[in-house]
């Protein structure tokens, strides 16, 4: 079934948006023809085209499925954490960037098991 069959399936059971200044963003419950959830989070801004002097809305989507609600949580959680200690000169550039060499080396070790 391609994408677009599978979109008469898709059902809104719940939705959520922010305002975040010239963005919105949507976070969307779905269930699919099998009535299985997932998320879809829409991130949503208006921008003025210069040549067609018209606005136009520009998105983007991300899908997140339940087995991976942990892993995301846990890392979108780490991640703010690394840039409000970066924003507050707890850590460096240097600390990132050893922080990102230790992740990478995770990586290739659990890609060779």
């Amino acid at each position: 079934m391609d994408e677009t069959d599978n979109r008469e399936f898709r059902s809104n059971i719940f939705s959520k948006l922010i305002r975040a200044g010239k963005r919105i963003y949507f976070f969307d419950i779905k269930t699919t023809k099998a009535n299985d959830c997932y998320l879809t989070i829409t991130e949503s801004k208006k921008l003025y085209d210069n040549e067609t002097g018209k606005f136009t809305i520009e998105k983007y989507k991300i899908f997140l499925y339940p087995e991976d609600f942990e892993k995301f949580g846990d890392t979108f959680d780490e991640i703010v954490e690394l840039i409000r200690k970066y924003s507050a000169g707890e850590i460096s550039d240097e600390d990132l960037a050893e922080l990102e060499a230790e992740q990478i080396r995770k990586d290739r070790e659990e890609a060779e098991n």
